[in-house]
């Protein structure tokens, strides 16, 4: 049960595009303990099928402006590219700290950062 409603959340957060592979990681390295580079495996695959999904909706409401997302899309995948290259070099002990230090800057960065008036 446990299983499934992490699962669902983190599906329904990814679609929202707010990050649902943090809470899929955090499940399965804190509660499955699943080993962190098994666990950074099986989030690639669970955001495939829920990205297509995602992105289909979002382009049939035209949401997405494609001339901003293709150039993120090209370095997203040299980033990604690099980052599978430096999974293998970078110890399991410390990718784990540099994730639970990235997931505790970017929650204080959402709490005390200030938005723009809006016109």
């Amino acid at each position: 049960m446990i299983t499934a409603i992490a699962g669902l959340l983190s599906g329904v957060i990814a679609s929202m595009g707010l990050g649902g592979g943090a809470v899929l990681l955090i499940y399965l390295i804190y509660i499955d303990h699943v080993p962190q580079l098994t666990a950074q495996g099986v989030n690639i695959l669970f955001f495939i099928p829920i990205g297509i999904l995602a992105t289909v909706i979002y382009a049939i409401k035209k949401q997405i402006k494609w001339k901003t997302v293709l150039p993120f899309m090209l370095c997203g995948l040299l980033g990604a590219a690099i980052g599978f290259w430096l999974s293998d070099i970078i110890p399991v002990d410390y990718l784990s700290k540099v994730f639970g230090g990235f997931l505790i800057v970017a929650g204080l960065l959402g709490i005390f950062k200030k938005k723009k008036k809006s016109d």
